[in-house]
Formats: C-alpha cells, structure tokens, sequence
C-alpha cells in the first residue's frame, strides 16, 4: 500500500477533518444550540424561571452529545475521517486532558489552551472542534469535574479551537508573524472563553445578595452592565492567568510544536488517496 507523493503539498494546509456540506450543517446547528443555550437568559421575560434552566443540563448534555456524534458522522460519511484522523484525535485529545490538572485551581494556569490554538491552526476548524469538546470531556473524566458546567464547557472549547483554525493565511503565514497572530488569538479567545464560562453561571447568581446578579425582566443593556460588573469583579484575575500563559507558551514553544504538527499530518498524509500495489504473478 502507498499513499501519493507528497510533492508540492508540503506547505498546504493538512485537514484532519475536512468540512463538507453536511459537516457545515452539523456544525451551524451545535453552535445554534449552544447559543441558545448560553445566550437566552438575556431575553427572558420577567415571569421566567430562570432557576428550572439549571435542572435543563442533563437535556443538554444529551443533546450535545447526540450533535457531536452527527458532526462526526456528516465528516466520516462525506470521507472526512479516517483512522489516521482518529489516531491523531486521540492522541491530542489525551495530551490536552492531561495537561488541564496541571495548574487546575491555580490562578488560570491552564496549559492545555496554548495546545487547542496550535492544534487548530495546523488541522482545521472541523477537527479543532472535535478536539475541543473531546478534550473537554476527557480532562472532566479524568479529573473528577463532570457537572451541569460540562456541556457548556465542551461547546466553549470546541469554539475556541475551530477559532484557530479559521485564522487567515494556513496555507502561506508562516514564521514569526504566524506565531504573533497564534498568540494574540490565544490572548482574546482566552479572555473570551472565560466570558462565555461566566454567562453560563450568572443568571443563578442571588439577586438578593449580589449588586451584579441577573435581573430577570431587566432591559438588556443593565443586565449587560450587570454581567460585566461581575466579570471584573470574579474573573478577571484568572482569566488573565490563562491569557497569558497561552501567549507565553505560544511564543515560546509554539514554532517548535507547530512543525512537529505540520511534520506529523504531513507524514499522515489524511487527504492523500491510498493505493495498493498488485504483485506480478
């Protein structure tokens, strides 16, 4: 068995999981949901039970798993995953899980963050939000933190990831301003993701006890000065600490990482057609 030569390929982009037409549909609806499914405090009427929505995370827990098993599918049906790109999921999923218990509890330092940006970058969006979600659900098994929390986290994650692989130039941005830009996207999706983690919590904050809690019925701009409020004031801290460890360990071990990447779906060769050689008789 062979695979095709290489020649010519070697500075384009590597797609563990290309995305086709139904991959994008599959894609669009887990988003769609997750937005909902983070976002709709913010519209709620001033008669909702804001409350009932934290019983709603086994539902959505399901349902997630249910859509990411279709994005799979729609991938491997329209020839997106192979073995190979199992084998590498894997393999970087377990790295990342294992990363994550490292700094856990200590000041944002989570490692595994500055490897979801790389890995992205150099596989593509469709594989970074596998990985994401997959890694997600790994570190949460592996460390005890499976909870309503986890759907939200593992939808926060997958986007993180594929972020990195929708960045500009993968075919053609290399070297230094590669990495810069990998570290300024490091540096905003951190902060990001921590926003999102934030508004999956905050609705069922106290409004009693707590100047920056949700208001239910509130006109969406107080509730957003609100949710700011207590971004600042719970999270900042910690999310900066994320921030800038991904930029660190970017600048410094990304250039190496990301050769070591390139070099690996390289020699996978995930998109090249596999032949097979018959013997003379």
């Amino acid at each position: 068995m062979k695979t095709a030569p290489e020649t010519g390929r070697l500075d384009r982009q590597a797609r563990a999981v290309r995305l086709g037409p139904r991959s994008v549909v599959a894609l669009l609806l887990v988003s769609a949901v997750g937005v909902a499914a983070f976002g709709w405090p913010l519209l709620a009427g001033p008669s909702s039970q804001v409350s009932a929505h934290a019983q709603d995370a086994p539902w959505l827990f399901a349902g997630l798993l249910v859509l990411l098993v279709g994005v799979v599918a729609a991938a491997v049906s329209e020839g997106g995953v192979g073995p190979k790109a199992v084998a590498m999921l894997g393999v970087l999923a377990a790295t990342g899980a294992a990363l994550r218990p490292i700094g856990a509890g200590t000041a944002g330092i989570e490692p595994m963050f500055f490897l979801m940006v790389l890995s992205g970058r150099v596989l593509g969006p469709g594989f970074g939000f596998v990985l994401g979600s997959v890694t997600m659900f790994a570190s949460a098994l592996l460390t005890g933190g499976v909870g309503p929390w986890m759907p939200f986290q593992m939808l926060s994650m997958g986007w993180f990831t594929m972020g990195a692989g929708l960045l500009p130039g993968p075919d053609r941005l290399r070297g230094r301003a590669e990495v810069l830009m990998l570290a300024a996207y490091g540096f905003l999706a951190a902060f990001a993701y921590g926003t999102v983690m934030n508004l999956a919590g905050w609705p069922f904050l106290d409004s009693l006890s707590s100047s920056v809690a949700f208001q239910a019925g509130a006109p969406l701009h107080e509730n957003l000065v609100r949710f700011l409020a207590y971004c600042l004031a719970t999270s900042l801290g910690w999310d900066l600490g994320r921030a800038a460890l991904t930029v660190v360990l970017t600048v410094t071990v990304g250039p190496a990482l990301l050769r070591a990447l390139r070099r690996a779906t390289r020699r996978a060769a995930f998109e090249a057609p596999v032949t097979f050689e018959g013997t003379e008789p």
